[in-house]
């Protein structure tokens, strides 16, 4: 009898997968300790064969790769039409996608043109009383939910920064299968990307990011984020999505599920209440202290140093004992 079928939709740009769909392998991987199945991943676009040949190389995967001449850009139109011809013949059990905009997207709908259960955000997995459980935040993160799914497939999209990304094993290559679906869109159509020039000193680059809430209460308490990153070498500013909405700092700024993805030594969050699309951006740092005046704030679930105070009287206070411990050391 054939195992049960993993599939892994996999997300890449500019011909390089995106570090989050080695993050999904390694979920797949930890599902299939609870459950025997077979893992095959998918990659979707214009020109994937190498890409394709690369993944099943190095980390030993069987891959299907579908070509598709209007694939060139993103186009969910076409995903979703695309998966779920694929989900209906591969029958998987679990269907690995990474909690993105992208794979936000097109999971959901996906998930309703195959009678699938849709899991949302998935943080960990785990088993008990013979179930397989999947536990993701609510409440805006204050709240963890276990959730187990009752259907025969279920869609996942996992949360980047949880699982380790998939090492590269002495594994066999695995084998992959080129198929050519010249869908075409019939509601959308890409018109290309347009790429941010970012400035030196950007969040990717960072050792040190700064970011700021919509705690810190308004434009002007701005500058109190600038000196606080000031006082630090290869630093940066950050906003979570409401301030960068509100026009307080640019979009480029922005750190979260919309935003970018940052690995800084040190994270410090300032009036960032933790929503779960902020957090998924900023859970590989090294160390975070986080400074909110609420002490039921989700952000403290995730940080090392947790401060409850205003920030308007904390961060002068910080920058001031920081200069004089400067002075004395001098």
């Amino acid at each position: 009898m054939q195992n049960p079928i993993i599939l892994v939709i996999a997300e890449h740009f500019e011909g390089k997968l995106k570090p989050v769909t080695l993050e999904l392998l390694t979920c797949a991987e930890k599902i299939r300790q609870f459950q025997k199945s077979s893992i095959i991943v998918t990659v979707l676009g214009d020109n994937v064969q190498a890409l394709a040949e690369r993944l099943a190389k190095d980390h030993g995967v069987n891959v299907i790769a579908v070509h598709n001449p209007h694939l060139q850009y993103y186009n969910g139109e076409i995903y979703k039409t695309i998966l779920t011809k694929l989900v209906g013949e591969l029958q998987p059990v679990f269907v690995c996608v990474a909690h993105t905009a992208q794979g936000l997207d097109f999971a959901p709908a996906m998930a309703l043109r195959s009678a699938a259960a849709c899991i949302t955000g998935v943080e960990g997995i785990f088993q008990e009383g013979g179930h397989l459980c999947f536990s993701r935040l609510i409440f805006g993160g204050k709240v963890v939910t276990h959730v187990v799914p009752s259907t025969n497939a279920t869609i996942l999209t996992v949360q980047p920064g949880l699982f380790k990304p998939h090492s590269k094993g002495q594994a066999s290559p695995g084998k992959v299968e080129m198929r050519d679906m010249p869908l075409q869109p019939k509601q959308t159509r890409s018109m290309g990307i347009k790429t941010v020039q970012t400035p030196s000193g950007s969040l990717a680059e960072a050792k040190i990011v700064v970011t700021a809430g919509r705690g810190i209460g308004k434009k002007e308490n701005l500058d109190l984020i600038y000196r606080l990153a000031e006082i630090f070498p290869k630093a940066a500013v950050g906003g979570s999505r409401p301030v960068c909405d509100m026009g307080w700092l640019e979009y480029r700024q922005q750190v979260g599920v919309t935003g970018a993805t940052v690995n800084p030594e040190l994270y410090l969050a300032c009036g960032v209440s933790g929503a779960v699309q902020h957090l998924s951006g900023m859970r590989g740092a090294g160390f975070v202290v986080a400074i909110n005046t609420d002490p039921n704030a989700a952000i403290f679930n995730l940080a090392d140093v947790c401060v409850t105070e205003d920030l308007t009287t904390f961060i002068p206070a910080l920058i001031e004992a920081y200069k004089k411990k400067r002075q004395a050391s001098d």
